[in-house]
């Protein structure tokens, strides 16, 4: 069996951070990459993150670089870019020479917009003899980072040998890897349950109560089992770690990005505001019009997503949109 000793992270914002931090637990050798030289030079002198994860301190043996051409020479890359900047860096990764044995781990959760393509499914277009693999699950990055216990899903559905080397390379005592041949499932659990976070912290934050957010939960576990077997992803993969473990974590805290925003939302704020105020990315926000598309495209129904996207653009009333919602949930 391959191991994956030598391990690049491609993203260098909170989660590429803590992840880069959880592989090292694992033993392994980890190459940050990050497209901002301040933040290299920040991991690298002083070893610490301190424009995406301030507070934590990084072990000295892990690395950053903005080289691309240092980066393709990883035995195995995770790829924590944001999800609608996966397409470049996966140009910018054939252009430099990647190998195409190297696996390709994807980390981000999002749908592109324009195509409407999962992450593995951009990756595939541009990489496409690159064995792939989806990493997904509960996992709040400062947690992570400080070494709490967290589990996650790897996927990959054609590469049994190359999981199963994978695992090995992430998995330590506190961080756990469940497999799955589910990536189509993984994917969508991931980019719909950050839209319904919104949905969930909008609920709060606009005083609806606690009742209203659990059941924007429940709907919105309906709209992602519609979208994954559309797409043809396997509904028993909802109930797992990527799926409603996932939901429910992102949903119900102020520590998740997505919540927190719709709670800005709820309580008045614009998207301008909000948006302005934070150097990290919400992924909801822009996958929110690209679910809904891709819905539309496999001809099933997501009130709440739509209602989401309706209201990150300013089109709807916020609170009198998610009062509807909630009482015809």
């Amino acid at each position: 069996m391959a191991i994956y000793q030598k391990v690049g992270v491609m993203g260098a914002g909170a989660w590429g951070t803590a992840l880069s931090l959880a592989l090292m637990r694992a033993g392994r050798e980890v190459l940050l990459w990050a497209r901002e030289p301040e933040v290299v030079d920040s991991i690298n002198a002083r070893h610490e993150n301190f424009a995406f994860l301030p507070g934590i301190t990084l072990d000295p043996s892990i690395r950053a670089t903005g080289e691309m051409t240092e980066i393709i020479s990883r035995d195995a890359l995770f790829m924590v870019a944001p999800a609608q900047y996966t397409r470049a860096l996966c140009k910018e990764l054939r252009a430099t020479g990647l190998p195409q044995t190297t696996p390709l781990v994807m980390c981000s959760k999002g749908v592109e917009q324009g195509s409407l393509a999962l992450m593995t499914e951009v990756a595939a277009e541009e990489l496409p003899n690159n064995p792939l693999a989806v990493l997904s699950g509960p996992t709040f990055a400062i947690e992570v980072a400080r070494g709490l216990p967290a589990s996650v899903t790897l996927a990959s559905f054609r590469h049994p040998v190359i999981r199963r080397a994978l695992k090995r390379a992430i998995e330590s005592e506190n961080f756990k890897v469940f497999p799955s041949k589910d990536i189509i499932g993984a994917e969508i659990s991931g980019a719909v349950k950050n839209v319904i976070a919104i949905a969930c912290g909008i609920a709060e934050g606009s005083g609806l109560g606690q009742n209203a957010k659990a059941a924007l939960i429940v709907r919105g576990m309906v709209e992602m089992r519609r979208i994954c077997r559309a797409k043809g992803g396997r509904r028993r993969t909802l109930s797992q770690l990527c799926g409603i473990g996932d939901l429910v974590l992102t949903a119900n805290s102020q520590t998740s990005r997505n919540f927190s925003l719709g709670y800005a939302l709820g309580q008045g704020k614009t998207l301008e505001e909000i948006v302005a105020a934070r150097v990290s990315i919400a992924e909801g926000v822009d996958s929110s019009e690209s679910v809904v598309k891709l819905a539309q495209k496999l001809k099933v129904e997501v009130p709440i997503c739509e209602a989401v996207y309706r209201i990150v653009h300013g089109h709807e009333d916020i609170k009198r949109t998610i009062e509807r919602l909630v009482r015809e949930s």
